[in-house]
């Protein structure tokens, strides 16, 4: 079985900026809700600091549906490629 490369890489990449769009979000309405988290994400993503407005929440979900999708299409690329390598080995 192979992966789609771009499906996957878009599945990766909204479900990835969903998950920091919900967070977010759910901190500017209690801050205390993912702090930890999104202060993760500010160490991960230049520029991005969690804060309860707007931009920070947009800038945020950019940067995770881009490194999301990144991820995806390497994650797929590196299955298909070890999956074709090892079609022929059985356990």
């Amino acid at each position: 079985m192979r992966l789609n490369v771009i499906a996957f890489s878009l599945t990766s990449g909204l479900v990835w900026g969903g998950a920091i769009l919900i967070v977010a979000t759910a901190n500017a309405i209690w801050p205390n809700y993912g702090r930890a988290f999104l202060e993760l994400a500010a160490a991960i993503y230049p520029g991005y600091q969690p804060a309860a407005s707007i931009g920070a929440i947009v800038t945020g979900t950019l940067y995770a549906l881009v490194d999301g999708a990144i991820g995806g299409a390497v994650f797929a690329w590196l299955y298909n490629l070890l999956a074709r390598r090892f079609a022929g080995a059985s356990a």
